[in-house]
């Protein structure tokens, strides 16, 4: 089942502005760890509990704009899919991704079996899986 036109309006115009609300988390993240208050607790950090929580600050913004810019990563993909009219048709095996899991989610690539395939030869601890 080829997607529609109405179809893959919608979800252009959903990845669209999923993708702007990450630059924007992306954006509010760096203003965040450039924020004053994180810099005075770094260079205020004198004993280990504080240089911790300096570090902790650090790596959770670091972390959010990592998990961010993945997310980005696979909606450029599936806008890519889309344009190409691939969007929808599984990169693994071909076959068509039900409605059901893009309506979930609209970045899958895809299909369930493949996926789960995938996820047991390619995943790694902590890895979100299905």
């Amino acid at each position: 089942m080829a997607l529609d036109h109405q179809h893959a309006a919608q979800f252009k115009a959903r990845l669209r502005e999923r993708a702007n609300q990450l630059r924007q988390e992306i954006r509010s993240t760096l203003e965040r760890s450039n924020d004053e208050t994180h810099v005075q607790i770094a260079e205020r950090a004198r004993d280990e509990g504080d240089d911790s929580f300096s570090a902790l600050i650090v790596d959770l913004n670091l972390f959010d704009i990592d998990r961010d810019a993945q997310e980005l990563r696979r909606i450029d993909g599936a806008l890519l899919r889309l344009k190409e009219g691939s969007f929808g048709e599984c990169i693994d095996c071909g076959q068509q991704i039900p409605l059901a899991r893009l309506e979930a989610e609209p970045t899958a690539a895809r299909c369930v079996n493949c996926q789960e395939l995938y996820e047991k030869t390619h995943a790694s601890p902590g890895t979100p899986t299905l």
